[in-house]
């Protein structure tokens, strides 16, 4: 998988973007009203096989079950199945019976399995394929027993895990596609009754719903009626609703984070919202294609400070590259990048050969010690000045830095295409340790994904072993991996961004973008 599928990854499992995040939240109105949550943008395109979108995944969430469910612990539980078997390559789940889809029909293993044959056909041109869905993945259903065998051409670690982004359509919309493009046809615990495109989505609660999350049901009193997603664009727009009562939770990204918390009747949460990294460019002729210039590079900012410009005091340390609540929950970054040194740093690029001149920045057989560092425009002006703290940083151990600010549209280009850069700040949301291969190993752009030409061989030979295992017997193995990337500095995980969810007469969970819809209540506070 190429960095934009792995990105894509946060995007579509979301996970990237806008959603990473688990909340409590209270005040307010009385069990049974309907729950009120802000989205950034409208869903568009509701099909769950075509979504590039993290707020349409939010909305999705609502109305569709998957086989299995996350808890924010990371542990797998139930879902439409209720056991499974995993093998290095295949995963077989026996399904409940009593699965009824939103229109009264049944959810059978042929329905699972006709979700797989429509994102793995070609003439889907799912974006989940490759991403949600493992490559060659194969279904066989036996309605008779109740099961489906999910397959893979080949050891898949997280085969089991990587279900839990699927989202499985059932009834009239499985037979016609066309009627998912406005509306839902799933087995969830609500489902889509009203629709007004870039104003508001109200899901209604499906009143016979038993088989959420380890059994959960839709049947307290407490639970909300309906649930109304509403469009809202501007986070000062959402922090004004909540505050005034006309709003019961939304999501913040930004400073208005702030206008909200410590409020009385309002809750709020941090959780981690994908790490913010730099890579190394190491091909030839790059000053990072040597480690010991890395390295050094490494030691002359002080990487604390570093993430808190980046995030405007709102990050968190990072602890590994996958985003909460992943499957692997060791810390693979602490004790593996080298401690603030300037003076060390210098020394480390004299005995590498690079020697100031008169102008001050460092040469080595007469050619300068230049770093091009590209950065998205996108990420405000954090990121901006987060960028100039590592030009000044490195301008003074005598290296020559020249910022480059691109768009959304030119990053691509200029990333992998052109290749014109030796520091890239180049965020990655995944939510599996499999995810990052495509990226991090494997043919170099352009002739596969591993944009930044690494070639970490113990990197490379522990995920192999890693990807052999099923689900989390690998964990050591994917957490040695990590650690043996950032031991290289072939990349730096700065900081983790956080979003922070606040909440208003109501307690509910969201986890990486997705609801767990039985989990929202009422708690009748009081305005």
């Amino acid at each position: 998988m190429n960095r934009a599928r792995a990105v894509a990854a946060c995007l579509a499992a979301s996970l990237l973007a806008a959603g990473c995040s688990g909340n409590s939240g209270q005040a307010g109105s009385a069990g049974g009203d309907a729950f009120s949550f802000a989205i950034k943008s409208d869903p568009g395109l509701l099909d769950p096989a075509q979504v590039q979108n993290t707020n349409t995944y939010t909305a999705l969430s609502l109305a569709y079950d998957t086989l299995v469910n996350i808890g924010p612990d990371g542990r797998v539980a139930s879902g439409l199945a209720e056991r499974w078997n995993v093998q290095p390559s295949s995963v077989t789940f026996t399904l409940r019976r009593d699965v009824t889809c939103a229109d009264g029909s049944p959810v059978t293993p042929s329905t699972i399995a006709a979700n797989v044959d429509h994102i793995t056909d070609p003439s889907t041109k799912s974006p989940a394929y490759g991403v949600v869905v493992p490559e060659g993945l194969t279904a066989k259903a036996d309605d008779g027993a109740g099961t489906v065998t999910l397959a893979t051409p080949k050891p898949f670690a997280f085969i089991l895990q990587s279900t839990r982004y699927l989202f499985v359509v059932c009834g009239k919309g499985l037979k016609d596609r066309s009627l998912l493009r406005s509306g839902t046809s799933g087995s969830g615990p609500f489902q889509l009754t009203a629709a007004r495109p870039n104003q508001s989505y109200t899901f209604t609660r499906r009143e016979h719903y038993t088989w959420g999350p380890g059994g959960a049901t839709a049947s307290d009193p407490a639970m909300p009626v309906s649930v109304v997603l509403k469009v809202v664009a501007s986070e000062s727009t959402a922090a004004n609703l909540l505050l005034s009562h006309q709003l019961n939770a939304a999501q913040f990204a930004g400073p208005d984070r702030a206008r909200v918390a410590n409020v009385p009747g309002i809750t709020t949460s941090d959780q981690p919202n994908g790490t913010q990294e730099f890579f190394f460019h190491q091909g030839q002729g790059h000053p990072g294609h040597d480690p010991a210039v890395r390295k050094a590079l490494l030691q002359a900012f002080d990487l604390r400070d570093l993430g808190a410009i980046a995030t405007g005091g709102t990050g968190q340390r990072p602890t590994g590259l996958v985003m909460p609540p992943r499957p692997c929950p060791g810390d693979t970054v602490t004790g593996h990048l080298p401690p603030f040194d300037a003076s060390a740093a210098e020394a480390a690029l004299e005995a590498a050969g690079w020697h100031r001149s008169g102008d001050g920045v460092r040469r080595k057989d007469s050619q300068k010690l230049t770093i091009r560092m590209i950065y998205g425009t996108s990420a405000g002006e954090t990121m901006a000045a987060a960028a100039e703290y590592l030009a000044d940083a490195w301008k003074r151990i005598g290296v020559d830095v020249r910022l480059r600010a691109l768009s959304d549209a030119a990053y691509g280009e200029v990333e992998s295409v052109t290749q014109d850069w030796d520091v890239d700040w180049a965020p990655l949301g995944v939510t599996l340790p499999t995810q990052l291969l495509g990226s991090l190993s494997g043919p170099f752009t352009p002739d596969g994904g591993n944009f930044a030409h690494l070639t970490n061989k113990k990197y490379e030979d522990l995920t192999a072993r890693a990807s052999k295992l099923p689900g989390t017997a690998g964990c050591a193995k994917w957490e040695t991996s990590e650690s043996a990337l950032f031991d290289s500095a072939d990349l730096v995980p700065v900081v983790d961004k956080t979003l922070s969810t606040a909440a208003h007469s109501a307690t509910f969970r969201i986890t990486a973008g997705l609801f767990d819809p039985t989990s929202i209540r009422m708690t009748g506070a009081g305005e």
